[in-house]
């Protein structure tokens, strides 16, 4: 077979040999099978996507050898279209084609191109390149500048991941040969790569047998669009100066990429892994495209710095896919994805949004120590998922804020289904920040509601104030005499309304968010808005004193703030009554002791406020609002119009006598009864004890938490109604915030479902 040349007549005439069974040499049966193989009749579907090859001897080979094909600037080494035998029963011609192939694509940057190749037997690409090592002071000089410059950029590369590996991601890649010669201080013989000058094109190239480029260099790009690989390929430490394309390619067999880095993008879309595809401890330096591509089995991207965007909408994941302590530097794109099986992002990190976005989880997601960037979180509008038969893990606590939603039209199911998911793990922490999101997207849409300009009864001066032209405000308006809009997407049916404008109205591209500033439903009367507007103000105060009953400890500051601030309003009130004729004040000891004390309780309010709420200032806001307007208004009059009354020197605040004790007072009211025989057992607080200031903490206490160490009243006679009416309305205040607190902790301690149901 070795000096057998096949000429077009002299194929002719093998095959007319072959068809009349014509008896071979022993050497030459190889070639006799593959001209067999090549001339066969195909059934009709093969021959149109089976190209006509053919056979590639030595001297073929050294005739496109010397006379290499100009392609994009680039000489390159034709072999278009031809069957190349290196089965180890070709042993002879498999030899001799690697040793001339690397002596010329050696010393030459030549490129390969094998598209619609028929490779049999084993492919060793590793053979073809220049074996030389990576350390820096040995690389060959064979290399021109440019060359020596990727060469080196690899060794950044392996010091960036050494950096990271300190902080618990790409343990695999500082282990590496190339990276242990390039950071070392000398050179071995195990630090040598293969080094492959020139441009790779596998276009539609079919390899029955198995491929190996592992610890190889590509220094220009890789074109593999379309290429069929039937045995197991190996792509091990190989590195990619250049993009590289796998575009519709098809692995019939276990892939590894294991360890490979690709300086520039990588596209793997629409490629299809049949089985194990690997690309442990890998790097992609800039995007990575795998949209549309199908994993039948197992897919391992654990230890993978991703760099640039990961782009993985769309992708079918029919087995397990692992991206555990994987970096995500940008954007991870998974739209529309589906998880079959399995998916792990355990100790991953991800610096920027992760889109779910019409994704389909169908078993679990386990995001588990997952460290979230400020910037990162799940988005996850439209997300398939049922908690039924699917769960997603996280950290408790953690994982529920991570969740990040632009609107409620459309994605109730999943709010409810993600919230219910954590129920099932008893990760209350997470299904109320669920539940938060969900209602704080339910007041905006209230907002839009009341304020955005409903299209079907706005006037026609309305809707030229949002932009439609006069023409246009007119065709409208015409047209809802006829018929109501539905929905928005219906303007679209007016002529004089283009898509351009219908867009421009109804989303504000600064935001990047769909905020309409039109609304499509029934007219609202005046009640309805009213009561709209009535559901607004109770959802936005729930939201900003409670969480929604989901934050027990952001409760706890807004009552301690308020127990501090009526304390030291009702002290004030009983101790500082007048100054002429005779000085009614409190001592200086007194007065300092209960501004100490007020300080304190309000620095810790403040502190559990800060601590908790989404926006504290608005909560402290909405608190001063509910607080102070009332009772300093009411305060104002009461020293404006003096006081002048009998019992002027006796407290108006009385005592049980007949018990001292923790209490709770649920049905207490805060004036004694009128009957004699109370006014026997109530007795006046006394205002010469040093301790009498906590007194006031314990009124303010007994109002609006009904607990108290002593049934402390306000008297029956002589009492100014200003000072009842201060007290009366705390208690008012009290009769709403325990009905709060209750429904709060129901909401934020398992198992605890006394109001879990009360919307």
């Amino acid at each position: 077979m070795h000096n057998l040349s096949f000429k077009r007549k002299g194929t002719q005439r093998l095959n007319a040999k072959v068809h009349r069974g014509v008896s071979w040499r022993t050497s030459a049966l190889p070639l006799a099978f593959l001209c067999v193989l090549l001339f066969l009749p195909l059934p009709a579907s093969a021959a149109q996507t089976q190209p006509e090859r053919t056979p590639l001897t030595l001297e073929l080979l050294q005739e496109r050898l010397r006379t290499p094909t100009l392609r994009e600037g680039n000489l390159t080494v034709d072999l278009q279209k031809m069957a190349i035998d290196l089965r180890p029963e070709n042993a002879s011609f498999r030899d001799a084609f690697y040793q001339l192939l690397r002596k010329e694509l050696g010393t030459k940057p030549l490129g390969l191109d094998l598209s619609y190749a028929l490779i049999l037997g084993d492919f060793v690409g590793s053979d073809l390149g220049l074996r030389t090592p990576l350390y820096a002071k040995a690389i060959a000089p064979i290399f021109t500048a440019t060359e020596q410059e990727k060469l080196e950029r690899l060794r950044f590369v392996c010091l960036e991941s050494l950096a990271m590996s300190t902080t618990g991601y790409a343990y695999a890649l500082p282990n590496s040969k190339d990276c242990r010669s390039l950071l070392g201080t000398e050179s071995t013989p195990a630090s040598e790569i293969a080094v492959f000058r020139g441009v790779l094109t596998l276009m539609q190239t079919r390899f029955n047998g198995e491929v190996k480029f592992s610890n190889t260099f590509f220094l220009q790009s890789v074109d593999a669009q379309g290429a069929t690989f039937l045995q197991p390929t190996d792509w091990t430490q190989t590195r990619f100066a250049r993009p590289v394309s796998f575009t519709s390619a098809n692995f019939q067999q276990p892939s590894n990429f294991q360890g490979s880095i690709f300086f520039e993008k990588a596209n793997f879309k629409k490629i299809k892994f049949r089985e194990l595809a690997d690309f442990q401890g890998s790097i992609f330096e800039t995007t990575a495209n795998f949209n549309q591509a199908i994993f039948k089995q197992l897919a391992k991207f654990s230890s993978v710095q991703w760099q640039g965007n990961a782009d993985f909408s769309e992708v079918d994941f029919a087995s397990q896919a692992q991206f555990t302590k994987a970096g995500f530097n940008q954007f991870i794109l998974l739209t529309e994805a589906t998880f079959e099986q399995g998916v792990s992002f355990r100790e991953a990190k991800f610096n920027l949004l992760i889109n779910l976005q019409g994704a389909n989880i169908l078993n679990l997601a386990d995001f588990s120590d997952t460290k979230f960037a400020k910037e990162a979180c799940l988005s996850v509008p439209g997300l398939t998922f049922n908690s039924n038969q699917a769960k997603i893990l996280g950290n408790p606590g953690e994982i529920g804020q991570m969740f990040c939603i632009p609107t409620l039209q459309g994605n109730q199911n999943v709010l409810r289904n993600l919230g219910q998911n954590f129920r099932q793990q008893q990760q209350v922490a997470d299904a109320n920040k669920l539940e938060y999101t969900k209602q704080r997207l339910r007041l905006i849409d209230f907002g839009h509601r009341l304020t955005a300009t409903n299209i079907n009864s706005a006037t026609v001066a309305s809707l030229m104030n949002l932009g439609f032209s006069a023409t246009q405000a007119q065709a409208i308006a015409q047209r809802r005499l006829v018929k109501s809009f539905r929905n928005s997407s219906e303007l679209l049916t007016i002529a004089d309304i283009d898509l351009e404008k219908y867009t421009q109205l109804s989303v504000d591209v600064q935001r990047l968010v769909a905020r309409h500033r039109l609304i499509v439903g029934e007219t609202l009367s005046i009640v309805g808005w009213l009561l709209l507007a009535w559901s607004w103000l109770a959802l936005s105060v729930l939201l900003l004193l409670s969480g929604y009953g989901t934050n027990f400890w952001l409760v706890f500051g807004v009552g301690g703030l308020a127990i501090a601030y009526f304390g030291l309003l009702f002290w004030l009130v009983d101790r500082y009554r007048r100054l002429h004729p005779v000085p009614i004040i409190p001592t200086f000891y007194e007065t300092i002791s209960i501004l100490v004390s007020f300080s304190v309780l309000e620095f810790f309010s403040l502190l559990a406020i800060f601590r908790n709420a989404e926006q504290p200032w608005l909560t402290l806001g909405c608190l001063f609002i509910i607080l102070v307007p009332v009772p300093m208004a009411l305060s104002i009059r009461l020293y404006q119009q003096g006081r002048y009354h009998d019992l002027m020197d006796v407290s108006y605040f009385t005592e049980d006598g007949t018990f001292r004790q923790l209490r709770l007072l649920i049905g207490r009211l805060p004036v004694i009864p009128r009957n004699e025989t109370f006014r026997e057992r109530y007795m006046p607080l006394l205002g010469d004890r040093r301790w009498n200031w906590l007194n006031y903490y314990d009124f303010s206490l007994n109002n609006l938490v009904k607990l108290g160490f002593n049934d402390i009243r306000l008297r029956d006679e002589h009492l100014p109604g200003i000072i009842s009416a201060l007290a009366w309305y705390q208690w008012s205040l009290g009769v709403i915030y325990i009905t709060l607190v209750l429904w709060t902790l129901s909401r934020t301690i398992p198992g605890l479902n006394l109001l879990i149901y009360l919307k």
